[in-house]
């Protein structure tokens, strides 16, 4: 659309003047023969500027123009006055006061008024140029708002799903998991214990996928928080050995670990999250090895007052990766090679969660390897030193409760089965509420020490079961609240922030372990020795 210019002078000789002076630009231009038209064609057509005669009858220049300014689509309308009315400044003065843009004297020569007309254009053409790519911006930000609200939409329904999903294969995992360890303990034939190997291992195969999907869900929505507590890095890595070597020894494989001496026992960081990476780095270590060995080491690489930067070294006998295959290697749903996925399996997130968790704690995963000698992953990662010293913290490593009385509020009766016997095993009995109604009953009776809480229950659920129960502890003055732990297969951010805000103390995943419950009965302990 062509720009608009509107001349405005009661006599059609000056029009016709004013026309030919402008003749040649690509404008489209519209008469007024008096100040009224003038203010009628502004209020309904948008010019780039108005050429107003001064001298008019009935409203003159000056009084249509400040009518013009009292107008919002006109305010800022560029108006020349040209007038024969020159003698003195004060008709320029009053011109400019008046809102002119400028004030051009008749007789009007030509360049001069071309030379102003063709300034005005130009800022016209630019603020429509800059109004259209506004309008634009604004179409995208609108666009971009939608997308946004869209994607957190999926993001919600696939969290939604995920959680959905691993709480019931967690439910009779737990039950698989649970029972099949238990079995490990009782006297058992050799093919009778290589059975339930077979199922344990599988049983913990399958929950690492599942622990590796719902992960990197959390970490792809930022659900992931680091936690920062004491935990002793010697037994951390001890406990991994111990479940892995039986893998090792089935594929008749050496695996074996050092820590130098240098290093400290305990420090502050989150374990979970150490001993995740752990995990997936030295399992996948043992996977793409058939012969030789894997080692981990441990090594200080600098010390601070406050904290130390340590390097962990995973190095193998394996298979390698080609140069290629290391640049997909971080990647989430990927294998370095697409043979690899076929013969080994793996969802293809463990690595890039292992990023993912090493960059959350401010430090660096790289790999080092050559195609049939064998792989080294390392990452650096700083902590903090732990201000406990290595007999305090073996006292609190081995120190359960003498007794404590202990519900179990759980409905599925193997998972009953579950808690039962690996209670039983640390020395402890257990009562059993079958829904958070019951719970809330028998706790009122009881006043257990502990409360094992699941949080899918009918009738009454864990969460407002324990609602329950600290309103009657608020009620009555109970001195020492119950220690209420939800047991349960729901395990996202969400769910652990609920529990928490109706007043469990505590959070114990399915399926959970022996060493997971004796850290529960330890917590007891520490409330008891207060």
């Amino acid at each position: 659309m062509k720009p608009k210019i509107l001349i405005v002078d009661d006599l059609i000789e000056n029009l016709i003047s004013l026309e030919a002076i402008l003749d040649g630009f690509d404008i489209d231009i519209i008469r007024a023969f008096s100040g009224e038209e003038a203010l009628k064609f502004s209020m309904r057509e948008d010019f780039a500027l108005v050429i107003l005669d001064v001298q008019m009858p009935g409203m003159n220049g000056y009084e249509t123009l400040e009518m013009m300014r009292q107008r919002k689509k006109t305010k800022y309308l560029p108006v020349i006055f040209v007038s024969a009315i020159h003698q003195s400044d004060l008709h320029i003065i009053k011109g400019i006061e008046t809102g002119a843009v400028d004030f051009i004297p008749k007789p009007i020569i030509p360049d001069i008024l071309r030379g102003k007309v063709r300034v005005f254009l130009d800022l016209y053409i630019q603020r429509m140029r800059l109004n259209d790519l506004l309008e634009q911006m604004e179409e995208t930000n609108l666009n971009l708002k939608v997308a946004k609200e869209r994607a957190e939409e999926a993001t919600r329904a696939k969290t939604m799903f995920l959680a959905n999903m691993s709480h019931e294969i967690r439910t009779p995992l737990n039950g698989v998991i649970g029972l099949s360890k238990l079995l490990q303990k009782s006297e058992m034939n050799d093919d009778q214990q290589n059975l339930v190997n077979i199922i344990t291992t599988s049983g913990e195969n399958l929950l690492l996928i599942i622990n590796d999907i719902l992960d990197f869900s959390k970490i792809e929505s930022g659900q992931v928080q680091l936690e920062t507590i004491n935990f002793n890095l010697r037994n951390l890595v001890k406990n991994i050995f111990q479940l892995l070597q039986f893998k090792a020894n089935e594929k008749g494989i050496e695996l074996c670990y050092h820590i130098s001496d240098e290093i400290a026992d305990t420090f502050l960081g989150d374990p979970l999250r150490i001993n995740q990476i752990l995990m997936n780095l030295v399992n996948n270590a043992i996977k793409f090895t058939h012969k030789g060995k894997v080692k981990l080491i441990i090594e200080l690489i600098d010390q601070s007052e406050q904290s130390v930067r340590l390097l962990f070294r995973i190095v193998d006998t394996g298979i390698g990766i080609s140069e290629e295959g290391k640049s997909l290697l971080f990647k989430e749903f990927s294998q370095s090679e697409s043979s690899i996925t076929r013969k080994y399996g793996g969802t293809g997130l463990g690595l890039a969660i292992s990023q993912n968790l090493v960059n959350l704690m401010n430090g660096e995963i790289g790999i080092e390897s050559k195609i049939g000698e064998g792989s080294e992953f390392w990452f650096r990662i700083p902590l903090k030193k732990s201000g406990i010293l290595e007999d305090e913290e073996k006292d609190i490593a081995n120190h359960l409760p003498k007794s404590v009385s202990i519900l179990l509020a759980e409905d599925n009766l193997i998972n009953q089965k579950v808690a039962v016997l690996t209670l039983k095993q640390l020395g402890f009995n257990c009562d059993i509420a079958n829904n958070g109604a019951e719970a809330f009953k028998k706790y009122v009776s009881t006043r257990y020490e502990l409360v094992l809480m699941d949080m899918q229950m009918p009738e009454v659920d864990g969460l407002q079961a324990t609602r329950m129960i600290r309103e009657y502890e608020q009620q009555n003055f109970i001195p020492h609240p119950a220690y209420v732990v939800a047991l349960t297969a729901n395990n996202m951010v969400e769910d652990k922030q609920l529990c928490f805000s109706v007043g469990m103390n505590n959070f114990l995943c399915k399926p959970f372990t022996e060493a997971g419950m004796r850290g529960i009965l330890k917590d007891v302990a520490r409330i008891q020795k207060k």
